[in-house]
């Protein structure tokens, strides 16, 4: 396995476990789902040059605009939670009463 096989493995990994573990905030639950996204990201860029192919891929450049929009959804939720609810708690929010 090459280095840049195992920084892969081990941001993507690092993040799922940061996703299981610390879900008491909105923010570090999208802090990791986007840091996920970014591992994905560069995983999938450099993807052409690790099997040396000259023909370059459209899915980083729509995995990073998807990527983005996830960010701008994640922070209204944050910003309209905050508002309705008065702090970021994830044990605050019941999704069966909006």
């Amino acid at each position: 396995m090459s280095l840049l096989h195992l920084c892969f493995y081990s941001s993507f990994t690092l993040s799922c476990l940061g996703l299981a573990f610390h879900r008491t905030h909105l923010i570090s639950t999208l802090l990791c789902l986007e840091s996920m996204m970014l591992s994905m990201f560069i995983a999938l860029s450099m993807w052409p040059i690790e099997t040396q192919t000259t023909s370059t891929t459209v899915a980083p450049v729509f995995m990073l605009a998807f990527s983005a929009c996830e960010a701008g959804t994640g922070l209204a939720m944050l910003v309209a939670s905050t508002r309705t609810h008065g702090s970021d708690h994830l044990h605050n929010l019941n999704l069966l009463q909006c």
